[in-house]
């Protein structure tokens, strides 16, 4: 049987190119004692994948050049020689850009179907779903009647967090790329969408729709929403950074914000954080989101491309805006 994957040909310097990638075919060998053959049928691409693309160990290790691309996937048990899992059961892994593997069965997890898409594995009720969660709830500890700044509210987590941070109780600002963004942030609950591409000036537009000021900002995207975020920010605001975007893609070390000086003034409370270390809040994020999805209160939003060979595609659309929602593959 065989199986097609997407390999990293080079480590990047910039934005990433197709001439980066490329898509091969790989044996897809029978399970042995203890093992798995699955079928993928949806695989996830996350901007975080760009670091590892850089060839540098920071949190996490780069991917291998030549090797299959590692990542979040969803699939169908197709043999297996692995005592609690049976051909026909959904699980999730993180092999990745591949239609296909053949792995040991402990390294897979199996999923519920039953009450979820499988594919919301990957976004809302997985690790993208959590991270909103956590950045939320541990690192802004977020209050009811508060208002918070969303960036790339549009995006996976930032979609997430909007309507996360509405069944909390606070008032919402979304920042996203274009009208029709803005209008699907609107849709899912943000109380005010402002589109960044149509002004000069984030902080004043920000300003304009809450006078009072942001008591918080969960920040996915650096640069110039960073800056304008020390601007806004309350005394005592707080920061969630999970992600800067913006500069991912800087062949050069980005220049930094001449504001941070602010940091001090306003005695601002800035909180990095890796999703893989707040795993112990997993139970409450499960219980919280099936209480709010039972409740009408989330709308997950995905943004599909169809076939292994679009994963580069897909990748690089994070970075042009093309995804609202979860960006995946299916297989």
């Amino acid at each position: 049987m065989k199986s097609r994957e997407v390999h990293l040909n080079a480590y990047l310097q910039g934005e990433p190119k197709p001439e980066n990638f490329s898509v091969v075919e790989a044996d897809l060998p029978a399970p042995d004692i203890g093992q798995v053959r699955v079928r993928n049928t949806y695989i996830s691409v996350d901007p975080y994948m760009r670091g590892r693309m850089s060839g540098r160990h920071t949190y996490i290790a780069p991917f291998a050049i030549g090797a299959v691309m590692e990542g979040g996937a969803v699939g169908v048990v197709a043999d297996s020689e692995f005592d609690g899992l049976n051909p026909g059961d959904h699980v999730m892994s993180m092999y990745g850009w591949r239609e296909g593997y053949t792995a040991a069965g402990n390294t897979v997890m199996k999923i519920d179907t039953q009450s979820l898409p499988e594919q919301a594995y990957l976004g809302i009720a997985g690790l993208t779903g959590l991270t909103a969660y956590v950045g939320l709830k541990r690192m802004i500890d977020l209050k009811e009647g508060e208002t918070v700044w969303m960036s790339a509210g549009a995006g996976a987590v930032g979609s997430a967090g909007i309507q996360f941070a509405k069944a909390m109780g606070a008032t919402v600002i979304a920042t996203a790329g274009g009208a029709e963004k803005c209008e699907y942030v609107k849709s899912i609950g943000a109380d005010h969408a402002i589109d960044y591409k149509a002004t000069d000036d984030l902080a004043a537009a920000i300003r304009a729709v809450a006078p009072q000021g942001v008591d918080a900002y969960f920040e996915n995207v650096g640069g110039t929403h960073f800056t304008a975020a020390l601007e806004v920010l309350n005394p005592r605001g707080r920061i969630a950074a999970c992600g800067m975007i913006q500069r991912y893609n800087d062949a050069e070390q980005a220049s930094i914000t001449d504001n941070l000086t602010m940091i001090v003034g306003k005695s601002l409370n800035i909180r990095g954080f890796i999703v893989s270390d707040h795993m112990d809040i997993q139970g409450d994020f499960v219980s919280d989101l099936t209480s709010w999805m039972m409740a009408g209160k989330i709308q997950p939003a995905e943004t599909v491309l169809d076939g292994i060979d679009q994963a580069p595609a897909a990748f690089m659309g994070l970075f042009e805006g093309r995804n609202t929602g979860k960006m995946l593959v299916k297989i």
